[in-house]
């Protein structure tokens, strides 16, 4: 089981992370919401627990909980910008449909 973090990805959260005086963690999860079932929850990982679970790449640490992991696993993070809009783009193998904003997501 992994998940992917591009190299583009990656210095987005490291130089986020500088700022902002925080460790280079990405915690990554999904939780019920949306149309379509289920949304991607992403935040800073400041702590991480026997029920989590470790993915180093380019190094920013990728902490996913184990319950999260069957919905994530062989999903690729990227960081994409398109004019004045940037964000986090979830390539993940394991949707089947999406909602028409975006924002959730069935498996």
């Amino acid at each position: 089981m992994t998940i992917r973090l591009t190299e583009k990805a990656a210095e987005h959260v490291r130089t986020r992370a500088a700022k902002e005086g925080r460790e280079q963690s990405l915690r990554l999860g999904v939780r019920t919401s949306g149309c379509s079932g289920f949304a991607y929850t992403v935040d800073y990982a400041d702590e991480v627990s026997d029920n989590d679970l470790v993915f180093e790449q380019h190094g920013v640490r990728v902490v996913v909980d184990r319950k999260s992991l069957p919905f994530l696993d062989g999903m690729e993070v990227d960081f994409v910008r398109d004019g004045l809009n940037q964000r986090l783009d979830f390539r993940n193998p394991n949707v089947k449909d999406q909602c028409g904003c975006g924002e959730s997501f069935n498996v």
